[in-house]
């Protein structure tokens, strides 16, 4: 890691009178095996590591990357950013991030026996995945895929105005996708685990979420439509979550597309609402020391009980809203400039299981999985209309499986009707955490 930062220090000591230079840069390596019907059917491993610079200079901010860590390259990228900053616009928020005092938490994110475990013991973990699938249920017809995929990744930067940060993790995970079948009818699902380490991983857990969740559909239909409670599992709930955390960005409210904009400090959901973005969890597929400008990753809480209490803002997006920065700036990778995103977001748990959850609501639906997220919410709006599978349930029972049914509301009206949450918190490959969370009324609209 040392070399990495020391690299990044040096660029960032090439900067000119007049003008802020931050490098950042990246290495890694990737894994994904692949197994169909006893067989290898892929293997794949890839090392990736480049640079991106940013060159602020009168307000005006140019970036450029490489895919090279050679300082011949990196000089070369410098001055393409330099040339970039001359054509920008002159904004008076541009500009980079100052340390700002806050310290960082220590995380142990790093697993070094990720780096030692074995090609063929990634493929063995990957088929064995595969049989215990198979032998699930006698109505598991095919493994459509099973899967490994890990991977570990070390960054570091440091600018002129004195901002330094390195950080490292590693993750891993199985996958599986089943498909179980009755008659003419099929049902597909899939099950996973992760962490940070082979050590973590749950083979068992993978194969009985992808083959139960498989089975309980077969035979579903469209259900009539109705007005009823809904259920969100863990993994569909954690969707919903991540789309929260993107019209809470500060970004988006200045842009204003965002549904929250002007509402800060009034009543946004249900009292058992309350939303933060914590990257210093070590728990979180997001976890970070560091967001991608080099500020200390801090916990923010975002919705308060059901009262709105901030945004998130990386440093040029907090300058022009007047207010300082939440360390809440990510990047797709070294090849782009740093924007406002979430790392950690999870709801506060309750104390009731799943299964006291439903017994709360009696009857509704239990939804399974959602389609359309992306197109069906309307983050300006917060109108909410995506495809749905599930179960019914009645009298706090699990009941006939449904399909190809459409569930209904706003994005205002489904957090003013948190009527329960789970204690169920689940960690999931993604910006957001799960967990079940009920929702006092929707529309359905089925047969």
């Amino acid at each position: 890691m040392s070399e990495l930062l020391e690299l990044a220090q040096r660029v960032a000591g090439w900067a000119r009178q007049g003008e802020d230079v931050e490098v950042y840069v990246t290495r890694g390596t990737e894994t994904e095996v692949r197994v169909y019907e006893g067989d290898v059917e892929s293997v794949s491993s890839a090392t990736s590591a480049g640079a991106g610079i940013r060159v602020v200079s009168a307000g005006r901010q140019g970036f450029a990357y490489a895919g090279a860590l050679d300082e011949a390259a990196l000089g070369e990228t410098l001055e393409e950013a330099r040339d970039n900053a001359g054509f920008a616009t002159a904004e008076e928020w541009v500009g980079l991030p100052v340390p700002d005092g806050v310290s960082a938490v220590a995380l142990d994110l790093w697993r070094d026996e990720l780096a030692s475990f074995p090609a063929a013991a990634k493929v063995a973990a990957a088929l064995d995945l595969e049989r215990r699938v198979r032998a699930g249920d006698h109505r598991v017809r095919v493994v459509e895929q099973a899967t490994w995929g890990d991977v570990a990744a070390e960054m570091a930067l440091a600018s002129s105005l004195g901002v330094v940060a390195s950080d490292r993790s590693t993750a891993c995970y199985v996958s599986a996708v089943a498909v179980a079948g009755e008659g003419d009818a099929s049902q597909t699902a899939y099950g996973y685990s992760v962490g940070r380490g082979p050590a973590d991983l749950d083979l068992d857990k993978a194969a009985r979420d992808a083959v139960q969740r498989a089975v309980r559909l077969l035979g579903a239909r469209q259900a009539p439509s109705a007005y009823l409670p809904v259920v969100f599992e863990p993994r569909v709930s954690a969707q919903l979550v991540g789309l929260l955390g993107s019209v809470l960005s500060g970004e988006m409210v200045l842009k204003g597309i965002s549904l929250f904009a002007d509402r800060l400090g009034e009543p946004v959901g249900s009292p058992l609402v309350s939303l933060v973005d914590d990257p210093t969890n070590p728990a979180a597929w997001g976890a970070s020391t560091f967001d991608d400008e080099g500020l200390a990753c801090r916990r923010n809480t975002l919705i308060e009980a059901g009262v709105l209490r901030a945004f998130l803002y990386d440093s040029t997006s907090a300058r022009r809203a007047g207010t300082a920065s939440t360390a809440s700036a990510a990047r797709a990778g070294f090849k782009s400039a740093p924007g406002v995103g979430a790392r950690a977001l999870v709801l506060a748990p309750g104390r009731s299981t799943p299964e006291q959850v439903l017994a709360q609501l009696g009857d509704g639906l239990l939804v399974q999985s959602v389609t359309g997220l992306h197109s069906g919410v309307n983050p300006v709006s917060g109108d909410f209309s995506v495809g749905a599978e599930g179960v019914m349930f009645r009298g706090g029972e699990v009941a006939e499986p449904v399909r190809e049914v459409t569930i209904a509301s706003s994005i205002q009206r489904m957090l003013q009707g948190v009527a329960a949450v789970g204690n169920d918190i689940e960690w999931l490959p993604s910006s957001a955490a799960g967990l079940t969370l009920a929702i006092s009324e929707m529309s359905m609209s089925g047969a």
